[in-house]
């Protein structure tokens, strides 16, 4: 007798909402399986639809570790206070200096996913930069979960000092042209809008699905910015109207970017059930054209 394979279970709008609620809010590993096993129908439909929502670590890169278009290594640079450690890229060979992009990582840490962001931002004509804001912790561990404990115990103004020494260390980095700009996801998309705030010297933002900056600080933005949302993303999507009236009060220059029907996180291609291609293409291509248009 024939068996017939299982079907796929189907991740619902409300599986997601849970898994984010579980990723950055209030929600322990054990009351999100709960939770899930309810929404799911059972444990072990839960148990298969877990890690379609989770970041997957071993999801094979867009561009290898050893592609020879690239050069690329594991550096220790200042911060504010202590050494940074980061993963730096650029194009291989010719030696015109160029323009130099901050990749910021979620509140996963310095994984493989932002390492590999990081090599798409070199293979589009920058020096990229992906520091470890988990650097003065030892690092980012493999263990996902922790990394996250460690990212909501950082000091948020050293980690904003770190930024901005990141942003000085590549402005006088003998292959930069002296301009950087900076691309951050979920937790480094709000970091993006922080150093927008606090780094005189950033000379383009880009923050996707980040936490706005709160109006008071606006009026110390001198970088432009580039904001891209997740249309169905209403945790950090409730932000957007209050910093788009500071913004506009304060007269300055900036782009919002909604992508309708897609989730938190749409840019980050190792999750399965929260990635979307058309919105990420879209919204990097958007990307690579503003930074190139203000870091030239």
């Amino acid at each position: 007798m024939q068996v017939k394979p299982e079907k796929t279970p189907k991740i619902t709008q409300a599986m997601i909402d849970a898994y984010d609620e579980y990723t950055h809010l209030t929600l322990d590993r054990r009351a999100f399986m709960n939770r899930l096993t309810m929404l799911a129908g059972s444990g072990a439909a839960a148990a298969v639809i877990a890690p379609m929502l989770a970041a997957r670590s071993a999801h094979a890169a867009m561009i290898a570790e050893d592609d020879e278009r690239l050069t690329a290594e594991d550096i220790t640079y200042p911060g504010d206070g202590g050494d940074m450690m980061g993963y730096l890229v650029r194009p291989a060979g010719g030696s015109d200096k160029l323009p130099a992009v901050i990749v910021i990582h979620e509140n996963r840490g310095l994984n493989p996913h932002i390492r590999d962001v990081a090599r798409r931002m070199a293979l589009e004509g920058f020096v990229a930069l992906a520091p470890d804001f988990l650097s003065p912790d030892g690092g980012t561990p493999d263990d996902e979960d922790k990394a996250r404990e460690m990212i909501g115990a950082l000091d948020a103004g050293s980690t904003v000092g770190n930024g901005i020494a990141t942003e000085a260390f590549l402005a006088g980095h003998d292959a930069s042209n002296g301009n950087v700009g900076a691309v951050g996801f979920c937790w480094g998309g709000g970091l993006v809008n922080q150093l927008a705030v606090n780094a005189e010297g950033l000379d383009a933002a880009v923050a996707y699905y980040g936490r706005q900056a709160d109006a008071a600080d606006v009026p110390k933005i001198n970088a432009p910015l580039l904001l891209h949302y997740a249309g169905l993303d209403e945790r950090i999507n409730a932000g957007i109207e209050a910093y788009r009236a500071a913004l506009e009060s304060a007269g300055k220059t900036f782009t919002i970017e909604v992508y309708e029907g897609v989730n938190h996180a749409f840019n980050n291609d190792t999750s399965e059930a929260r990635y979307d291609k058309e919105a990420a293409d879209l919204a990097w291509q958007r990307t690579v054209d503003f930074l190139k248009a203000n870091l030239a």
